[in-house]
């Protein structure tokens, strides 16, 4: 069971990470967040720690 914590935390990081970008970009209608530029650089600041954190899980698990 190790690391999957990590893993599952980091994936979700990436995600909305992606997704808080495409709307500060303006890519999705309907949103709070379109089109407004701090969530376009928030959002890859979160997927770049979702990457690190990604990778500390999966190096919890290659120890075993």
């Amino acid at each position: 069971m190790r690391g999957w914590f990590r893993l599952t935390l980091g994936l979700l990081a990436v995600v909305v990470g992606a997704i808080w970008t495409v709307q500060g970009l303006g890519y999705v209608d309907d949103s709070v967040m379109t089109d407004q530029r701090v969530w376009a650089v928030v959002g890859p600041v979160v997927v770049l720690v979702g990457l690190v954190v990604l990778w500390w899980g999966l190096r919890a698990r290659r120890r075993r």
